[in-house]
């Protein structure tokens, strides 16, 4: 068995004297594990970093065992996320989300948020709301994806400003004024097609306790899971961010 296709690695562990156990989120193969041999040595460190992008040649004998990795790089991101904090506890975060994914199972539409993301987790301004859509993409991949097209009680389209905690659909602000102390926040900038500038902190904070209240009901806790260290120290920094 081989293949080969374009990842990022997501995490690894000490395998061994020299060797590493990578941890790559691909393009095409999906979040996927395998062996390097001489993982731990000089040439290959810098290299074996999460937030880096790879080129990776997978080979095994059957296609459930380990199997080797041999990447090259394609795009280090290891010295901008050294500088900051919060780039930090990003690429972590990034990692846990990866696994909450089904091991070997493909989603390219994610991969390339992930891949945008990773690019700008350096930037104070842009990385948590990137980072907010991220985990909206993963609701939705994982099947608990919000509907944020059209009012949840009256169709409309437009002032748009909540979200049903028990249906995640959106709620216009008229249909939901009664209502809203029950209703999440809906920060206009996660009805956006792309981002056309960072939102402000308010709509940040609400964005991630619009996805952090959907990932834990309906993903970690279902799973025995809690929200980890890496999401809480980001939001932490969120304020100071840069």
């Amino acid at each position: 068995m081989e293949w080969q296709d374009e990842g990022i690695i997501v995490g690894l562990r000490r395998h061994g004297e020299a060797n590493v156990i990578l941890e790559v989120m691909t393009c095409g193969h999906g979040r996927h594990f395998g062996l390097v041999r001489g993982g731990r040595g000089r040439s290959l460190q810098p290299v074996l970093q999460p937030g880096n992008s790879v080129a990776a040649v997978w080979r095994a004998r059957l296609d459930h065992h380990l199997g080797t990795f041999v990447v090259e790089a394609t795009r280090l991101r290891t010295a901008a996320i050294l500088a900051s904090a919060a780039a930090l506890h990003g690429v972590g975060l990034l990692g846990f989300l990866a696994r909450l994914l089904p091991e070997r199972d493909p989603h390219p539409a994610l991969y390339r948020t992930i891949e945008i993301v990773a690019d700008h987790l350096h930037d104070a301004a842009m990385a948590p709301a990137l980072m907010v859509r991220l985990e909206l993409a993963v609701l939705q991949e994982l099947g608990f994806g919000l509907d944020l097209s059209q009012c949840a009680a009256s169709g409309v389209k437009d002032d748009l400003v909540y979200v049903s905690p028990k249906s995640g659909r959106a709620v216009s602000r008229t249909a939901g004024q009664p209502y809203r102390a029950r209703l999440l926040a809906l920060p206009p900038f996660l009805r956006q097609a792309s981002l056309t500038g960072p939102p402000d902190r308010a709509d940040l904070r609400a964005g991630f306790a619009l996805t952090g209240f959907f990932l834990e009901r309906d993903v970690l806790l279902p799973r025995g899971l809690s929200e980890p260290d890496s999401r809480r120290a980001f939001l932490a920094l969120l304020d100071g961010l840069g």
